[in-house]
């Protein structure tokens, strides 16, 4: 009621409501770890589109598997991704490029070749108005200009200063500048030296005197080998552990570091169970040494027991053309793809739709290493491989929708990757959309605050067709009284929700019944 009734009249008061909208989760965010020609080390940065990844981490390179992966992402309908990349120092132990022009030292943002056309010139052209706001002089501020050469990019940074204000230039290259960081702090009482203008035969960016160019020449990964290159420190969040900085990502995908090659046994392993720790799928290639069906085992993969519930396998590798070889095939591994055709699947028919059958076409595939009968592919479903076949007219398509549990002798409940995929998008929403229950009483009312919400969330789902049955109540339930939550558990803070729900199956096997009619003999 209101706070007080002082006087006779109308009183206006606002309740809150008990309804609490859950929404759910993204359901294909891919998530890509592997080397890259430029961009932050064990930082996932979250992009959009191709033209992103190439402004960010560079354009398709030959020697970086992982950017042709990004490429069929996209290809195939992908929409949002996460790349982190990974750095293997080799000799030099960052690998940056660094630039010295008088009274200031300076490196590349990032490790890597691509920094080694960078110039930087320096210039004090400054403004008195700034020095004053800044309670400075002129003589304490300076202009600094880099630019890739290589690429044309260039970045102008006016009124620095090494002294402590808004303008300390180590603190404004951090936060604004993609090219370059101030590797050792201004002395307060000093700014770099002025570039001379250049010579009338040159440009600025030609002259050593008009601008400094790179002194020390960064240096590109070494190749990725042993596991440790991929998973990383769980503790220091680096290497595959660096997913945890960023909020969400549904998909993960490791390419081999090198064309031809395999991601080690063991990253699989920790990525699998990662995996599951984060409510995710692990999308995993075919090792190059699966080039005979009936030499293929998943046991060769280190994917076993409940996390393989979150990791499904392809088979085989798919050919493509290769632009920066003039167009030539090659064969590529398909996470890339098949995420897209995941994503693809997830916006236009929902999680809960297997992506797998003739609508799911792997666009840019030309072709696959290992053409699939019947036959083969029959022995592979069994133990739970999803083959990639090529049919006429239809063309190349994903044709399996099973987990690495989904092998028939295992049985498991989470045999097929839709259903798995929709717990897992119902477990992370719930996840999130029940945090306001904390430290809430624990008694009815509560309770059936949390029915009606988590009822509501599940009968959007059951409206768009996730659920099987005819009506809610057979489709899923959601149950929080006291028969789950008894006083004992009430004691000690405890409140539980049983929620289930009846997943739709993929129709895997379509039997069709055919027989003769005879003619109708009359009695």
């Amino acid at each position: 009621m209101p706070a007080l009734l002082r006087y006779p009249g109308v009183y206006i008061e606002e309740t809150p409501s008990n309804i609490r909208t859950i929404a759910g989760v993204p359901t294909s965010v891919a998530a890509f770890i592997g080397r890259t020609a430029l961009g932050p080390v064990d930082e996932p940065t979250v992009i959009s589109n191709l033209s992103d990844f190439e402004r960010r981490f560079g354009a398709l390179h030959t020697d970086y598997p992982l950017s042709y992966a990004v490429r069929d992402f996209y290809l195939n309908g992908g929409g949002t991704a996460v790349i982190l990349r990974l750095y293997k120092p080799t000799g030099k132990a960052a690998g940056k490029a660094t630039l010295k022009p008088t009274g200031i030292d300076l490196a590349a943002a990032t490790p890597g070749t691509w920094a080694n056309g960078l110039r930087v010139r320096i210039d004090t052209a400054v403004s008195e108005d700034v020095a004053k706001r800044l309670g400075l002089t002129k003589a304490d501020l300076f202009n600094l200009t880099v630019r890739d050469t290589r690429t044309g990019v260039e970045e102008r940074f006016l009124n620095l200063t090494g002294k402590e204000s808004a303008r300390r230039a180590d603190h404004v290259l951090a936060a604004e500048s993609t090219l370059l960081r101030v590797t050792t702090a201004l002395p307060a009482n000093s700014i770099p030296t002025a570039h001379q203008d250049p010579d009338p035969t040159k440009t600025v960016w030609t002259d050593d005197k008009a601008s400094t160019p790179v002194a020390d020449v960064g240096i590109d990964s070494a190749a990725l080998t042993a596991s440790g290159d991929f998973v990383g420190s769980a503790g220091q969040k680096t290497g595959l552990y660096a997913l945890k900085k960023i909020d969400i990502f549904n998909l993960l995908c490791i390419p081999p570091d090198t064309r031809g090659g395999d991601v080690p046994t063991a990253v699989l392993t920790e990525a699998a169970a990662f995996c599951a720790e984060q409510r995710a799928v692990l999308i995993v290639d075919p090792p190059t040494a699966w080039k005979e069906t009936g030499t293929i085992n998943t046991d060769a993969l280190g994917v076993t027991g409940p996390a393989a519930r979150n990791a499904a396998v392809y088979f085989p590798r798919v050919i493509a053309a290769d632009p920066l070889r003039g167009g030539q095939l090659n064969s590529f591994a398909p996470c890339g793809m098949v995420a897209g055709v995941i994503a693809r699947t997830d916006v236009r028919r929902g999680v809960w739709k297997a992506p797998a059958g003739t609508d799911a076409s792997l666009v840019g595939a030309a072709g696959l290493t290992v053409g699939l009968t019947d036959d083969e592919n029959g022995l592979l479903n069994p133990q739970g491989i999803n083959a990639l076949r090529q049919f006429p007219v239809i063309g190349r398509v994903v044709w399996g929708a099973r987990t690495l549990r989904g092998a028939d002798i295992l049985a498991d409940e989470y045999k097929y990757l839709p259903v798995r995929r929709l717990a897992l998008h119902i477990e992370e929403s719930l996840y999130r959309g029940t945090q306001w229950v904390v430290f809430e009483p624990n008694d009815e009312p509560l309770w059936s605050r949390i029915r009606l919400n988590v009822g509501a969330f599940l009968n959007t789902l059951f409206r768009q067709g996730a659920f099987q049955g005819r009506t809610p109540g057979e489709a899923y339930f959601v149950k929080c009284d006291k028969e789950t939550t008894p006083q004992s558990d009430i004691d000690r803070g405890v409140v539980n929700v049983a929620v289930g729900f009846a997943p739709l199956k993929p129709a895997e096997f379509v039997v069709i019944k055919i027989q003769q009619m005879t003619g109708q003999v009359q009695t």
